[in-house]
């Protein structure tokens, strides 16, 4: 299939050469596709006899019937990678992909049907350092919860556990407790602000009702975003709190109204810019840096692919960040953003950038949002009608920035998704991927409302891997103690229905007697066996929540939502650039439980 052409975007320009070549207006409409200019395509070089499977990065073999790319520098090689990481394009590629770099299918997609990639920007593209920003977004809640809200003074001494919380739990506001539940919302795990509650609470609370919980808003608050986790964890931290000290509290206080104060001191928090501006002054203590995003967005670009930013984030910190990301912007910047001449030359690597979007309403043709274009230079808004600048009051063209600064990517605030089809010419939403870091931000909306193809990123899967791999043996273990478990129950329950049934003469009852004991001793212990390795197993992956995609033997309610939603899932975004910008993503084969035994799964 023949790849489509970038689709031409309308774009308004201003110049003496324009104004001599027509005689109605001063202004001219100009067509062209929204590409700035990089370095040339890639080269390529015939080659014969390649096996993907044993070649070696080397020029043996190169023949005269086939292509491939000459390299791509990627400057030095990042050392939280791993080592040596080569786009698919490059020359050097052809080594094995880690098993945690890898990309995952649910639902087969093929990318010779994508005509446009988008990203989010925040935990997508950019990936906040949890130690740092997240502590530091912790400290400002805090401090507004003692001084705006009028909280104790003597939580102004607590810190943030960066590793305590994970994704995928849910808080119960009414209670207190912090739930892990799996695919079928059984709750598996369950705290009360830091202390462990047992099965027989667990079951009087969750498992004891006539109407099954849907465990949603607004009695309950998902966890289903990174950004979340500082205001979980201090969520729990102010249960126990005030468990142990509720005189230090005013009376209508209880585990809702303590929920809405974290929410409103974090929203406050990113309101009065503290956080951002911290962020601009020193990005690289924020941010982790990823040397392989320029080189994948290129890739994309030069396989013929439009790519587009959509952030709730606005202009002035988008631009901070991404001018960090790509490289064009040192870390002497201030509040307003980086001084350096360079510092919107990220912009070449996109299409359209949209700031402010508001996402998950954004994904709404229905949301009337205005679509505003941003002057970047000055942050300006000006007026649009789907994307075409609208006159001024008082002049008979629209205001235009200076030419110098005409951009091949146009960047906008607001609007809806029909304006972001518009923009990139998009005649169908299948023809989009669009990769986000939020269930229900950016994948379940843009899924289900749109029918857009999705990738979700999850950072945490890349340790999960790499400890799966290594729990090998110990998952053998526990299939092998779960089948013992469930032979010497067979045998009890075998025994139990002779002696409740059976004509027995006394030597026979008390043969089959003394052997049930005997089976009932082995259960018990078969029993503990199990119960530790499982908790052995648990507390590998984590010692609090264990596998983030699994309680005990289901997947937990976090990869139910992503085998639901993602068509793709990987653990950054940047894995992108390790596969073909053609490739045809194929999901592994489905199997019921009556298959495994059958199959020898």
């Amino acid at each position: 299939m023949r790849m489509p052409k970038r689709p031409l975007v309308a774009a308004l320009y201003s110049s003496a050469s324009a104004a001599s070549s027509s005689s109605s207006s001063s202004t001219a409409l100009l067509l062209f596709r929204p590409r700035a200019p990089h370095p040339p395509p890639h080269r390529y070089l015939p080659r014969t006899g390649y096996s993907r499977s044993v070649w070696n990065g080397s020029m043996e073999g190169i023949g005269v019937d086939e292509k491939r790319p000459l390299a791509v520098d990627l400057g030095p090689c990042n050392a939280a990678d791993g080592g040596d990481r080569r786009i698919w394009s490059s020359r050097e590629w052809g080594q094995k992909i880690a098993t945690g770099k890898r990309i995952f299918c649910n639902r087969s997609l093929n990318m010779k049907n994508i005509i446009a990639v988008g990203f989010d920007m925040d935990y997508t593209l950019a990936q906040y350092k949890p130690e740092t920003f997240e502590s530091m977004a912790y400290d400002g809640t805090v401090k507004k919860l003692v001084y705006n809200l009028g909280y104790p003074h003597e939580i102004l001494e607590w810190t943030f556990d960066s590793k305590y919380m994970v994704r995928g739990l849910v808080l119960d506001k009414k209670r207190g407790n912090i739930l892990k539940m799996d695919r079928h919302k059984y709750v598996k795990v369950a705290y009360h602000g830091f202390r462990e509650m047992s099965k027989e609470e667990k079951v009087s609370t969750y498992g004891n009702t006539l109407v099954r919980d849907s465990f949603d808003e607004p009695d309950y608050a998902l966890i289903d975003t990174l950004f979340s986790l500082a205001e979980a964890y201090l969520f729990a931290q102010l249960v126990d709190f005030m468990d142990k000290n509720p005189a230090k509290f005013t009376s209508g206080v209880d585990y809702i109204r303590m929920y809405k104060d974290v929410r409103a001191a974090v929203d406050l928090c990113h309101r009065d810019g503290t956080l951002k501006q911290m962020v601009a002054k020193d990005p690289g203590r924020y941010i982790n840096e990823d040397l392989s995003i320029v080189p994948m967005l290129r890739m994309l670009r030069d396989s013929g692919r439009s790519t587009f930013l959509v952030t709730n984030s606005l202009w002035d910190y988008t631009n901070v960040v991404m001018n960090y990301l790509c490289g064009n912007c040192n870390s002497n910047c201030d509040s307003a953003g980086c001084d350096s001449a360079g510092n919107y030359e990220w912009l070449q690597n996109f299409d359209v950038v949209i700031t402010g979007s508001s996402k998950p309403s954004f994904f709404h043709e229905e949301n009337r949002a205005n679509l505003f274009e941003v002057e970047s230079e000055t942050g300006m808004l000006l007026n649009t009608d789907n994307g075409t600048l609208v006159p001024q009051v008082g002049s008979t063209s629209p205001r235009l920035p200076p030419n110098h600064l005409k951009k091949a990517c146009r960047v906008f605030q607001g609007g809806n998704v029909a304006h972001l089809h518009k923009l990139l010419s998009i005649a169908s939403s299948s023809q989009v991927l669009y990769v986000g870091d939020h269930i229900y931000g950016d994948i379940l909306r843009s899924k289900k409302v749109l029918g857009w193809r999705t990738m979700l990123v999850v950072p945490e899967l890349e340790q999960e891997v790499e400890l799966l791999c290594r729990s090998r043996e110990m998952r053998k273990k526990l299939r092998q103690l779960r089948l013992e478990r469930d032979l010497v129950e067979d045998k009890i329950h075998h025994l139990k229905w002779s002696l409740k049934f059976d004509i027995l003469d006394a030597n026979e009852e008390q043969s089959l007697s003394s052997e049930l004991h005997k089976l009932e001793l082995q259960r018990e212990q078969v029993r503990c066996l199990h119960q530790d390795a499982q908790r052995e197993h648990h507390q590998k992956f984590h010692k609090v929540w264990g596998q983030l995609m699994k309680t005990g033997y289901q997947n937990s309610r976090f990869a139910h939502q992503v085998e639901r939603f993602a068509c793709l899932y990987t653990s950054q975004v940047t894995n992108l650039s390790l596969y073909s910008p053609d490739k045809y993503y194929r999901p592994s084969e489905d199997f019921m439980p009556h298959e495994f035994d059958i199959l020898g799964l």
